[in-house]
């Protein structure tokens, strides 16, 4: 899937403004539209001029997409990053499936259902609309809950119709046992709402600020724990740091590289907590003295192990 540059199918600069996105539009619309048109290619072109408008003319999409072209120019190889739209706060829901026929992938990957656009409910309603969000938060907050700031990018046009961002921040309770998916409800902070009317909610989408150290499966936890070979070999009890704080395992005599221990109810806590898996990765010490050398070639010599043999090899 190759990016599109939005700003380069209108023919408008990255500073333009919505009436002068909206004259672009109209002025190549005429020119490509297939009814009137004789120009090769018109459909895709108004394919593309569409998705152009739909994009730069709605300031919350606009916004997270300005971000994301920072990175990106046109025509290069593209796959939408995780989590690319977190921090920005939208109203409304995501475009069905069946908006999005007349739509590239580039743009359903971007603004399918699991992005929160500006294509809700609209009109005089006298309650606000809700606005949605994802936010990352630390595996660490799951397993304890915590209260965190949390600042969000709002999209502002100023009065000359140049798009702008808004920092919202937000003291949030992050609930013990939360999962990846889950949502937070905070009440009142959405869209005001209509003649004098209750403003919306603001639901935050959870996400896991991405760590090397775990891997997260619902409230299921995996982790990689070095051992030496001794400590694999003969059995030990060993102590290692999780999200929950630091816990001891017990590696049974004659673990092998790989092997998978789990630690039950010490997962993401719930009314059934997940569990903690354990990896096991076998670490050699190096052989950077005369001693460990020496240590070396006595195993090789004492154990005569060749690990090819008991493959087959």
């Amino acid at each position: 899937m190759e990016f599109k540059d939005y700003y380069q199918i209108l023919g408008v600069a990255k500073t333009a403004t919505t009436d002068e996105i909206k004259k672009a539009y109209r002025k190549l619309a005429r020119k490509f539209h297939p009814d009137v048109s004789k120009e090769p290619d018109t459909e895709q072109r108004m394919q593309e001029l569409n998705e152009a408008k739909a994009v730069l003319s709605d300031p919350e999409k606009r916004l997270a997409y300005d971000q994301l072209a920072q990175q990106y120019r046109s025509g290069q190889d593209f796959q939408p990053p995780p989590d690319w739209d977190a921090g920005f706060e939208f109203s409304g829901g995501g475009f069905e499936e069946a908006d999005l026929g007349e739509f590239s992938d580039f743009f359903a990957n971007l603004f399918g259902q699991g992005y929160r656009s500006g294509q809700g409910r609209r009109g005089y309603q006298m309650r606000g609309e809700d606005r949605h969000a994802k936010i990352n938060i630390d595996l660490a907050d799951a397993y304890h809950g915590a209260t965190r700031a949390i600042t969000l990018q709002v999209p502002q046009v100023d009065p000359q119709g140049r798009i702008h961002s808004r920092e919202h921040t937000l003291s949030v309770r992050i609930p013990k046992g939360v999962k990846a998916g889950q949502h937070i409800r905070l009440s009142g902070q959405g869209s005001p709402g209509v003649g004098g009317g209750p403003a919306g909610d603001l639901f935050l989408e959870i996400h896991f600020t991405p760590d090397s150290r775990y891997r997260v499966e619902g409230r299921d936890v995996h982790q990689t724990v070095p051992v030496t070979p001794w400590e694999a070999a003969l059995g030990a009890n060993i102590e290692t740091p999780t999200p929950s704080g630091v816990v001891k395992v017990k590696v049974p005599a004659g673990s092998q590289a790989g092997r998978r221990l789990r630690l039950k109810g010490r997962g993401i806590p719930g009314p059934e907590p997940g569990d903690l898996y354990v990896e096991l990765e076998v670490v050699l010490p190096p052989a950077d003295t005369d001693k460990a050398r020496e240590l070396y070639e006595t195993m090789a010599r004492e154990l005569a192990f060749d690990p090819r043999q008991r493959k087959g090899g």
